[in-house]
């Protein structure tokens, strides 16, 4: 193959793998001497636990161990530990109970685990499991944050952020002041592989070996550690394929750290796979956050002033880096891309009955974005102002911009994308509202201009080595988990080194093979990887301008280097890049390490993907019923690597948006703090049938803040979703006098709110 371009669209060299079934996901992965591990969870959402009975389970066929809390004390076996415990910016130290792999003492949600059995077979240890007796006294759940917010012990933190005096200017000097009471609802992340993981014990080196399907394995393995008594370099932590992760794979986890101790109980290879019930109660969860907001205005709808009171609901632990979501990324960019010269927020996070919240697309950035942009919606309507006109009136049209919380936003064209994409949607929407009209329906647009700062891990590793067949491997500390990288790192690379992609290897998911990783999250690969290795490429042309020279007989300054090879400048005299690396290998440069180069890159700023998504649906009055006929997009993501990966990116993070939009909502009982949707039976997730064929630019505005101009692409749609569809829905049924929809517009919320506005 020949080299590759940054831009080009060549398809997914993992795909093949993948499509004929020769991907290496933990479920097809083999180990020797192999038993199977069953986590028995509470039954109920919040109980003491008496007494745990494993006898019945220990005299069943197969079964090799059954681990308990008791066991779990014996053992020397720590709290997992949350990854923040205290506010970045105040260093108030977050509140937080104890999360212990096995419950002690008291199940603080259905689903938390209790005893893991291990057996010879899969079915034995199911079999075993269900002879695991425990003795609870259940207790009243609380499942929602109105609730647990009347209680103090119930949070974790609770802070505020922003200018409190010139809001309260801004708000005294409105002409108008619009206000909504948002909740955006928990939703269940669902990847298409479930978790799961081997674990592993060398009993000579003492050394502990954890096969996961994950996105974060560096982070997992430090905290791991910690749950284990052991140092992290006692700790490897491997992941091949993984089918998805969307967040919710991001942080450590109990089953990780009882696999691993089963492991060194039983000298033997310890599976476990989460079935799907089990990851309706286990994976962490998302959303699940309520705000009051307030957003001022002057008589020509300019933005004044913006505060909101909100809270999240963290669930029952505190768990992974939720709390620096709370205290950093959802207070990063609140009012999105609008000019707001005023914000103050308070920000708060309570503990209830249900299964901790993680991180899911866009987090926190949702969250805002939702309450923003409904918020212009509600007050456009309040001023009879058009609201297309109201965000062009107020979004930002300059870059750099200031914002107000403390980031600079470099780059970006939003009264171009916003414009661009109005024109498409807005082509021949009237006669479609007509013909809807006809047939008994209704249309609306709902318009939303996502944006968010790309956070995650800001350390990343690459390693750069030149091997003796001519081909070049990189090693990298971040993880693909479907996004392509096996296809769009080395196209980077092919580009920066004149190398041809299929002498490209690209390696990762494994601790041992480079000291430091960000994994995956906040779409961060990219700009932080890319960034890694453009910079390591040019210590590689550095350090072969010298032996180039030498081995050509000429001054360094004038060897140049482009399309993979050293060139004596006005000269036909050249040597390629594998040749180079060769002479260096041989004359033992660099410590024999030749052109060999090894990256650590520290993030210097963030990145900014942004776009204007807008959502058509129609509406039947008549049973509630929404179909999404069109969505329109009008992106940034920077400097694109390879339009095709980034089509297939937006198109699943649209699809993601779509589902919590339309049908996607966890629901708990009050009380018993059972989950009610733990089923797809009862969890619808968006199908092909339900999203139209996407209308899709991208407007390519390179970063300034990253030497390839990468801004991230994983979550605009996730993001802009939710209130593209809440927008559209209200603008459709706006005759009716329907001003707000509770949760995804579901039939029956749509219907109900057609009712209850008649008075019905």
């Amino acid at each position: 193959m020949t080299n590759l371009k940054i831009g080009q669209a060549p398809r997914r060299r993992e795909d093949t793998r993948f499509l004929t079934g020769s991907g290496r996901y933990i479920d097809d992965l083999a180990f020797d001497g192999l038993v199977y591990a069953v986590v028995v969870r509470s039954t109920h959402g919040h109980a003491r636990i008496n007494a745990v009975d494993i006898s019945d389970a220990m005299k069943a066929p197969g079964v090799l161990a059954v681990l308990t809390g008791v066991d779990q004390a014996a053992a020397g076996i720590e709290p997992m530990p949350p990854y923040e415990r205290a506010n970045p910016h105040s260093g108030e130290a977050f509140s937080y109970p104890d999360q212990y792999p096995l419950a002690v003492d008291v199940a603080r949600y259905g689903g938390q685990p209790v005893a893991l059995v291990v057996a010879e077979s899969q079915n034995q240890a199911r079999d075993a499991a269900e002879l695991v007796s425990v003795d609870y006294d259940a207790a009243p759940a609380i499942t929602t944050i109105d609730v647990a917010r009347e209680d103090p012990a119930n949070y974790c933190l609770q802070w505020r952020t922003g200018d409190d005096t010139a809001v309260a200017a801004g708000m005294k000097a409105a002409a108008h002041v619009t206000s909504m009471l948002f909740h955006n609802h928990r939703i269940v992340t669902n990847p298409m592989e479930p978790r799961g993981g081997v674990g592993a014990f060398d009993p000579d080196s003492r050394r502990y070996t954890l096969t996961v399907s994950a996105q974060s394995i560096h982070n997992a393995r430090d905290h791991i550690a910690v749950s284990l008594g052991v140092a992290p370099s006692d700790v490897r932590v491997v992941a091949e394929d993984v089918g998805g992760g969307f967040g919710s794979k991001n942080f450590m986890y109990a089953e990780q750290v009882l696999v691993l101790w089963a492991a060194r109980v039983t000298g033997r290879q310890v599976k476990w796979i989460n079935e799907r019930s089990d990851g309706f109660v286990s994976d962490q969860q998302a959303r699940d956050h309520t705000a009051m907001a307030e957003l001022a205005l002057d008589g020509e709808g300019r933005f004044l002033a913006f505060r909101l009171n909100g809270c999240g609901n963290l669930g029952a632990y505190l768990t992974g880096g939720m709390g620096r979501l709370h205290t950093d990324q959802f207070a990063a960019l609140p009012g999105g891309p609008y000019i707001i010269p005023a914000i103050h927020l308070t920000v708060a996070a309570v503990y209830t009955n249900t299964v901790p919240i993680g991180v899911s697309r866009g987090p926190g950035y949702a969250e805002s974005s939702n309450i923003i942009e409904r918020l212009i919606d509600r007050a456009a309507a309040e001023m009879q102002l058009d609201r297309f006109e109201l965000r062009r009136r107020n979004l930002a049209s300059i870059a750099p911009y200031a914002h107000p919380m403390g980031l600079t936003i470099d780059s970006g064209a939003y009264l171009e994308n916003f414009d661009a994409a109005v024109a498409r949607a807005c082509n021949e929407f009237e006669n479609r509202q007509r013909d809807a009209e006809s047939r008994g329906r209704r249309r609306g647009l709902g318009v939303v201009y996502h944006i968010k700062a790309t956070f995650g891990v800001p350390v990343e590793n690459v390693e750069l080595t030149f091997g003796p067949d001519d081909h070049l491997t990189l090693v990298t500390g971040t993880q693909s988990i479907g996004q392509g990288h096996e296809t769009t790192f080395p196209q980077i690379l092919s580009d920066l080194l004149g190398v041809p992609f299929d002498q490209i290897r690209y390696c990762d998911g494994d601790t041992d093979l480079i000291p430091k990783g960000g994994g995956h999250g906040s779409s961060r690969a990219t700009s932080m990887a890319g960034t890694a290795m453009y910079r390591a490429v040019q210590d590689i042309i550095a350090k072969g301008r010298r032996v180039a020279a030498h081995a050509l007989e000429a001054a360094e300054a004038d060897i140049e280097f482009h399309d993979g090879r050293f060139q004596v400048a006005g000269t036909d005299r050249d040597l390629d890049i594998m040749a180079v690396a060769k002479l260096a290998r041989d004359a033992g440069e660099e410590g024999g390490r030749g052109l060999d180069t090894f990256h650590e890159y520290i993030r210097e700023a963030h990145t900014f993907p942004n776009g204007c998504h807008i959502a058509e649906v129609e509406v039947d009055p008549e049973t509630g019923t929404v179909a999404l006929k069109r969505y329109t997009g009008a992106d940034d993501y920077g400097t694109i690597i390879n339009p095709m990966v980034i089509e297939g990116q937006v198109h699943g993070a649209i699809a993601q948006g779509v589902g919590q939009g339309l049908m996607e909502r966890a629901v708990y009982e009050e009380g018993s703090g059972q989950l009610l949707s733990g089923s797809f039976m009862d969890y619808p997730m968006p199908r092909a049938a339900d999203v139209p064929s996407f209308d899709l630019t991208f407007n390519e505005i390179a970063c300034t803040t990253n030497p390839l101009g990468v801004k991230g692409s994983g979550e605009g749609g996730a993001i802009a979703g939710l209130p593209a569809i809440a927008n559209a829905v209200l603008d459709a049924l706006e005759p009716y006098g329907v001003t707000e929809i509770v949760g995804p517009a579901t039939p029956e919320n749509v219907w109900r709110a057609i009712q209850n506005a008649a008075g019905g």
